[in-house]
Parts: C-alpha cells; structure tokens; sequence
C-alpha cells in the first residue's frame, strides 16, 4: 500500500481557508477587537517578521477563548457544507480520487482547525491531522492541543500515526516552506503541484 500526505490550504484549496473560517465563525466585534489587539501580529506577518504559525496561535488565542465548543463545532460542519466546496482545486479533487482508486492511504495533514477540516475529510473518507483547540468543560481555551500543526510538528504527527516502513512509495503533496519537512518524508514530491526531487 501507497501513502498520499497533501497539505490543505493552498493545495487542496485555491485560498486559505483558516482565514476564511475565522470570519465566518467570529462575530464582527471580536473581528475587530481582535483586529486591534493583534495589530502588530498581522503587520509583522505581511511584513514576513512573524511566522505564520504565530499568527495562527495568537489569532486563536484571541478569537476563541471562551467560545462554546458545541456552537463552534456546529459553525465548522456548516463551513465544510457550504464554504468548503466552492475552495477546492479540481486537480487536487482528482489526485485525491485518483489516489483512493489506487488503494492508497489518504492523509489530510494541515494547520487548520480540526472542527471543519474533519468534518471535510470525513466526507470523502480521508484520514486527518490538523490543529485541535482545547476545550475545558465545553469551553475553547484559545490553545491548541499539542501545539500548532505545522513545519517540523507535521511528521512528527505523521510519524506518531503511521508506521512509514509500512508503504511501497509514499507521495506527499504542498505548497509552502510548512511543507518543506512534510515533502522531505516521501518518494515522490510534489511543490505547487510539480514534481520535485
């Protein structure tokens, strides 16, 4: 058996749908309140001075700390039904189908948050690894569950899942510098859908 590893955002998808997500699940006051509390995050990020796993923790951490688990896990199912869809690459759509023909193993493995990437995932029946906020008595605390989700920590995720001496050829597919140590675990690898060495 074949292992498939593709990032989500930016590969699979034609934007960045955290971004996406964060506006559609937060009200227009904490957007804003946010907004000026992180001021100096976001600048820093579009001037390439913070990296962009933190300005997703920092984000997080403002945006939903003491946000109800329940109601976001429901604003998650509802972007995976209706936001989703319209993100997707044809392409990628196909590699991944194409894949799962082929008997491979299907992993999602993304920064993005577990409460709609999962829902997605499970709607085409593909493993994921991803961002998970911590929840205390059904309240998020901001934080994630074991760190962010990205760069280095991506295999070692992986590596805690999977056994990889168990596949024939292992492919992974993505689209930035997050992926670098991702793309370094496979066979064949695949950079903004071209083949690399």
């Amino acid at each position: 058996m074949n292992l498939a590893l593709f990032d989500f955002d930016g590969t699979i998808t034609h934007n960045d749908t955290f971004s996406l997500f964060l506006k559609f699940s937060l009200s227009k006051k904490t957007q804003i309140l946010g907004g000026i509390r992180l001021a100096p995050y976001i600048a820093g990020y579009k001037l390439g001075w913070v990296t962009d796993k933190t300005i997703r923790t920092k984000l997080c951490q403002v945006g939903y700390i003491g946000y109800d688990a329940a109601s976001l896990i429901c604003k998650g199912q509802e972007f995976a039904k209706k936001v989703i869809p319209s993100c997707i690459r044809e392409n990628a759509l196909k590699r991944i189908l194409w894949h799962k023909q082929q008997g491979d193993q299907v992993v999602v493995v993304s920064a993005s948050l577990s409460v709609y990437l999962e829902s997605w995932c499970k709607s085409l029946d593909l493993d994921v690894i991803c961002n998970q906020l911590e929840i205390d008595n059904g309240i998020l605390t901001g934080y994630f569950i074991d760190g962010d989700c990205g760069y280095l920590e991506k295999v070692n995720r992986i590596k805690n899942k999977y056994d990889l001496t168990q596949y024939t050829i292992i492919y992974a597919y993505g689209d930035t510098p997050n992926d670098y140590a991702m793309l370094e675990l496979a066979h064949r690898k695949y950079y903004k859908w071209q083949e690399i060495n």
